[in-house]
């Protein structure tokens, strides 16, 4: 991730910031939302806590939008590839190795009497280690679920250098009317789901939309759906900064940022009770790419870009450790979780306690990596 011009840091780093520590206090969430009616404060209390996490990985995408676009006029198509996807290999490879490793060793030596919720020891063999750091080129797993972004950022970096060209040249209303295709496939996960109420019974049991079926993924709205609806979006804020009034501004994003929450913490609840354990309707609700978390992430992302925060070096400094802390983080959510699994302590601060913990170990560790070359290039 590297820098940008100099007046624009200071609100980049703290964009940075906001993003991994809140991307860890998800994960942190994660447990007591595995609970459902097992214990249903620890669930409720986690949906409530996790939804407002949301705009997290939505804000790591616009942060590193922002700082690339628009590219510099002598870049090449083939030197972004070598620069950007490049120096993703290495990190991709060591924490698909390393988080395995990480985990079994603290769910089977260090702590094999934990009590985490999120995964049980049981089944965790030798043999289940080796497969899961094996099998990382075809996909993540749940010991490097985090990796899902590295996978999703190189797509976003192989039709960054296109969508550059088309970018710099295209006019603010068109723009604008990208942006309008895209804010309707933000609707189409909830047309995906209410579908089946209204009659839709798919094409052969495959319940896609638009062209979609079993030999077909591609359906209208594939090519300006998703993450780049994010990265548009940036472009066009950074060019074309809101010029709203700080009252304006208020009562337009406080209310987005209300309903939106609302729609994912409370839909998440309602959605649980109807369809019980339906995780695919569940994730729905949690979408990065759902109108909902929509509705958080632009106030979030237009509030801290309005901040014109001044660059510092602490700031700077820890911003520059963010990428790292996400990587190695997740382990450290399950040891943060058994630390803090006291009955006396409110569901609401273990998890509080459970991410600054969490993200406190990490970036101590990625500290240390970073005055290492060998190491220093995992991180960054």
């Amino acid at each position: 991730m590297t820098q940008k011009k100099e007046q624009n840091i200071g609100w980049i780093d703290v964009l940075r910031i906001t993003a991994c520590f809140t991307v860890v206090f998800a994960h942190c969430c994660d447990a007591f939302v595995a609970q459902f009616d097992a214990n249903r404060a620890m669930f409720l209390t986690g949906v409530f806590c996790g939804s407002f996490t949301r705009p997290s990985v939505p804000i790591f995408v616009m942060m590193t939008a922002a700082l690339l676009l628009p590219l510099k006029k002598d870049t090449t198509l083939t030197g972004f590839y070598k620069k950007r996807i490049g120096r993703l290999v290495a990190p991709l490879i060591f924490w698909s190795l390393a988080l395995p490793l990480m985990t079994f060793l603290y769910l089977t030596a260090i702590n094999p009497e934990t009590q985490n919720l999120q995964m049980s020891v049981d089944g965790y063999t030798v043999e289940t280690l080796v497969k899961r750091m094996g099998t990382f080129i075809f996909n993540f797993n749940f010991d490097t679920t985090p990796l899902w972004y590295l996978y999703m950022l190189i797509g976003l970096y192989l039709i960054m250098p296109i969508l550059n060209s088309w970018l710099v040249q295209a006019s603010r209303k068109d723009i604008k009317t990208v942006l309008y295709i895209w804010g309707v496939t933000l609707l189409l996960p909830y047309i995906k789901m209410f579908a089946p109420m209204l009659g839709y019974e798919g094409n052969y049991g495959h319940m896609g939309l638009l062209g979609e079926c079993d030999w077909n993924i591609y359906g209208t709205f594939y090519y300006l759906s998703g993450f780049i609806g994010y990265v548009i979006l940036t472009y066009y804020l950074t060019k074309y900064p809101l010029q709203w009034s700080n009252k304006k501004t208020a009562t337009v994003f406080i209310p987005m940022f209300i309903v939106g929450y609302a729609v994912t913490s409370v839909g998440y609840v309602l959605t649980n009770n109807i369809y019980p354990g339906n995780y695919a309707y569940l994730e729905v609700l949690w979408y990065f790419t759902g109108i909902n978390v929509f509705m958080m992430t632009l106030p979030v992302f237009v509030t801290i870009q309005r901040l014109n925060a001044a660059p510092r070096p602490w700031l700077s400094k820890t911003a520059s450790l963010t990428f790292g802390i996400y990587l190695c983080h997740f382990p450290f959510t399950f040891v943060s979780y058994d630390l803090y699994n006291i009955p006396a302590l409110p569901y609401m601060l273990r998890i509080a306690l459970a991410a600054v913990t969490t993200f406190g170990i990490s970036l101590a560790i990625v500290w240390i990596m970073s005055k290492f070359k060998i190491t220093a290039k995992f991180i960054k």
